[in-house]
């Protein structure tokens, strides 16, 4: 039976050529996505690693204790005490003090210069020889006063910035002009991956980002002979409680621990993609191998009259399957190594430079490679190798084996009725529950999708004759294209599913992305009255702005009304943290359109507040309630609830005056700044505003447009990454398609010749072949758009439980362009099928079995 079950992988080269490649391509995308990810987080292990060669301990601010006050504020920073202190343990050798910021550095042209990912400055801290280990000056020399900076050399690279030059530099709203005196190499991870790195003299860094004479972070590097566990202990017994020790090889840990959970994310993604393409190539497996057993049938059954058994024949088929498998999975990974070679590549293109380092091809990446391509196939060929044992001795009598029965398929119907009845509603349960049901909408939408296969034969006819109409048009081909489509409705549902799985992905993300753009573009509209808002821009775009920005911006002519919105942490209630958000209560009412259940803005002052409808229902409270409030220097005192309104995601929470807000916070910054100007929103007056504020490219001046645009800038880019994605799966479902129209003409040769005998010619013979690919490519898009729209509106009834001014919107010119892409899909698959047809020889084609 092995020597068989060979014989036949070889007899039918061409015939698993198709499924070989279904399975490789899956295999592929999953060696390809354990390959980059292990080598992305490799390269920058390897780089956090060199970054903490230098320090032995770190110690750093107790972030999970408060000062001595109690006050809901940070954890203090570092002071100089700190430092001197652990200057003198015994075993440390030197000692480097560091604190960092926000710091947006200019380009040339005026735009930012490392798009915003991470925009960092820090401080230069020489030891005794006056150098710091943490970076090596490239060219000129280290910043030793104020107006001086040095620049990293990748930044300097991209921004053409050479020593002596002056470059535009932004860290909490205003610009400062500073002078570049050095250029530097580092190891800093967020530098390798595309982000600036401007580095001022201490005293200037702690101005900027801290207080004089504190620090973030204060590193010790050991003496000789000293271990960093002994110098840890030693410095632990001087540090005051609000600070704590770690070595640096625990950092080195952590940070690795953290760059792994970070690629664990983008590793499960692309690997549910890969998942969906092997997915799909199941049924492209199960469809091949179903066809092979149906054309072996006299084969088969002279076996079984043989002596052969059940178990045997169902070996057979299976070892069939491993050996497709391995290849597969074998050629799978290898060209996983070059997918995931190009991955990086492509991603150092983008100008997120990754971190040199081996490409890493580790022996789980091969397991798991080999396990899943050989698993796979061998799952999908179990089936029709089940089948195949089933084939009574006395069908080598005849050449084709008993169509199934009606009980047959009176019980997959059954079967699959039930179980899309039940997808439904786990589905609508799951709806219904809110952001609660997302598993089970997840569980109903995987039932519910396995029972839509499994009655796709069902409801392959009345929608194959939907299409008779339009088949007519093209005369006897059009006619015999249907009846081929429905005559194996088995056959014709496994090569429709498997692009109806593709596209049910691709329709159902298109209707959520649509509607919770225009659910968010409506919020924006109904919550902001205001003409502009201005904030920091960068990579989170939550960076803090220099109170200087709201007053500048409240002088100018073309300004009607303003407000800074600031916020605080404190403690309501005696130990609920809150963060409370301070506005301009005179103009806030111009500024912002909010609904009001009880009160209103009107006369925003002193210890009154408003909050929004949750927190309300969750405290207790309503108009006139009062409770106490504890602010960040420890102050206390009594608000008065004056209004409650509808919260949203743009605007939520307690806000109170800014001239009772702005006394108590130890660091007065703005989060964004609202502009109500005179004549409405245009472009004269984005400009004057921009001119104002120095046309620091650090700072976004943003119109309703603006950020309508930037939310359809972000769907778009993830549906492009998901489009992209999928893809995989629409290719494997094209190979589904050519594969059975091959096997089908394959199958069907004896009746070509005969259509050729009576006159159908070549044309006529190609026509009729790929109107029933784009008849069943068809179906399988109809299906799709179908489940789409409904996981869609499924989905979108969830987010509405969050978000009120979702709107269900569904995206008909791009559900025209899927079901357009379907058909070319069919079209493309019966290329080759329908050439082939065509040059079948008409006289040996009759005389085929």
């Amino acid at each position: 039976m092995l020597r068989t079950a060979l014989r036949n992988v070889l007899a039918h080269k061409a015939r698993l050529l198709m499924t070989t490649l279904a399975v490789l391509l899956g295999v592929a995308f999953v060696s390809g996505t354990l390959v980059f990810t292990n080598t992305i987080s490799d390269a920058y292990q390897k780089s956090s690693e060199k970054g903490f060669a230098g320090v032995d301990v770190a110690i750093t601010p107790d972030r999970d204790s408060d000062d001595d006050t109690g006050n809901p504020g940070e954890a203090p920073r570092l002071g100089q005490r700190v430092l001197d202190r652990a200057a003198q343990v015994p075993g440390a050798a030197s000692v480097t003090g560091s604190v960092s910021g926000y710091t947006a550095l200019s380009e040339k042209d005026g735009d930012l210069l490392g798009g915003g990912f991470s925009n960092l400055g820090g401080n230069y801290y020489p030891d005794k020889s006056g150098k710091d280990p943490r970076y090596t000056m490239t060219d000129g020399r280290a910043p030793k006063a104020a107006g001086e900076v040095a620049l990293d050399a990748r930044s300097a690279e991209r921004g053409h910035y050479a020593v002596g030059d002056t470059i535009r530099v932004s860290v909490d709203g205003p610009v400062r002009k500073q002078k570049v005196v050095g250029v530097f190499r580092t190891d800093d991870g967020n530098v390798a991956a595309g982000g600036s790195l401007a580095l001022f003299d201490t005293a200037t860094a702690q101005r900027l980002f801290a207080e004089p004479g504190q620090f973030d972070e204060i590193d010790v590097k050991a003496a000789a002979g000293t271990s960093q566990t002994a110098l840890k202990s030693a410095i632990d017994k001087v540090l005051p409680k609000e600070a704590r020790a770690e070595t640096g090889q625990k950092l080195a840990d952590d940070q690795a621990d953290d760059i792994k959970q970070s690629m664990n994310g983008m590793q499960t993604g692309m690997l549910v993609f890969a998942g969906i393409a092997l997915f799909v190539g199941i049924f492209i497996i199960a469809n091949t191998f179903t066809m092979l057993v149906a054309q072996r049938t006299r084969e088969l059954a002279l076996m079984r009259a043989v002596g052969a058994t059940r178990r045997q024949v169902t070996r057979s088929v299976l070892i069939e399957a491993t050996v497709v498998g391995a290849i597969a999975a074998v050629t799978g990974l290898a060209a996983g190594v070059g997918i995931g070679a190009g991955l990086r590549s492509l991603l150092n293109s983008t100008g997120a430079t990754v971190p040199d380092g081996p490409l890493i091809v580790d022996t789980n990446t091969v397991l798991v490679s080999l396990a899943v391509g050989i698993v796979v196939t061998v799952f999908a060929a179990w089936l029709p190798g089940r089948r195949a044992a089933k084939i009574p001795p006395v069908a080598a009598m005849n050449s084709v084996h008993a169509p199934p029965s009606t009980r047959g398929l009176v019980v997959r119907n059954t079967i699959g009725a039930i179980l899309a009845a039940g997808g439904i509603a786990l589905v609508l349960a799951g709806a219904g529950q809110g952001t609660d049901g997302k598993g089970l909408m997840g569980m109903g939408a995987a039932v519910l999708v396995i029972g839509v296969f499994v009655l796709t034969p069902l409801l392959s006819r009345p929608l194959i004759a939907a299409a008779a109409p339009l088949l007519r048009a093209f005369g006897m081909p059009g006619k015999l294209a249907r009846q081929n489509a429905v005559r194996n409705p088995r056959r014709t549902a496994a090569t429709a599913s498997a692009l109806m799985v593709g596209l049910t992905l691709i329709t159902g993300m298109t209707v959520i992305a649509g509607s919770v753009q225009k659910g968010i573009d409506k919020m924006a509209t109904d919550a902001l009255k205001s003409d502009y808002v201005i904030s920091m821009g960068g990579f989170d775009g939550q960076r803090p702005l220099s109170p200087d920005v709201a007053k500048t911006l409240s002088r100018l002519p073309e300004v009607t009304a303003s407000s800074p919105l600031r916020s605080a942490p404190s403690r309501i209630d005696g130990d609920t943290e809150l963060d409370l958000t301070g506005v301009n209560g005179k103009a806030i009412t111009e500024l912002v359109g909010l609904d009001f259940s009880q009160g209103s803005f009107s006369g925003l002052s002193g210890n009154k507040a408003v909050v929004d409808d949750k927190m309300a229902e969750k405290h207790g409270w309503k108009a006139g309630s009062t409770f106490p409030v504890t602010y960040e220097d420890g102050r206390r005192s009594t608000l008065t609830v004056q209004g409650v309104y509808t919260g949203n995601e743009m605007i939520r929470g307690v806000m109170i005056d800014n001239a009772t807000l702005t006394p108590h916070m130890s660091t007065v910054t703005d989060m964004q700044v609202m502009v109500k100007t005179k004549g409405g929103a245009s472009e004269e007056t984005k400009d004057a505003l921009k001119k104002a504020l120095g046309e620091n490219p650090a700072i976004q001046v943003q119109d309703q447009n603006d950020i309508s645009d930037g939310i359809a800038q972000f769907f778009t880019l993830m549906l492009n990454m998901l489009y992209g994605l999928l893809a995989m799966a629409v290719i494997v479902a094209v190979l589904g398609v050519i594969n059975t129209l091959a096997m089908s003409v394959f199958e069907r040769s004896q009746e070509i010749g005969m259509l050729r005998a009576i006159g159908l010619d070549r044309r006529g013979i190609k026509r009729m072949v790929r109107l029933e690919s784009l008849v069943i490519s068809l179906f399988g898009g109809v299906l799709g758009l179908g489940l789409g729209v409904f996981f869609g509106w499924a989905a979108g009834e969830m987010i509405a439980s969050g978000m009120p001014t979702y709107e269900l919107v569904l995206p008909w010119s791009r559900m025209a362009i899927f079901l357009a892409l379907a058909a070319f899909v069919g079209v493309l698959a019966a290329l080759w099928p329908a050439r082939r047809a065509a040059k079948l020889n008409m006289l040996a084609a009759i005389k085929a079995e």
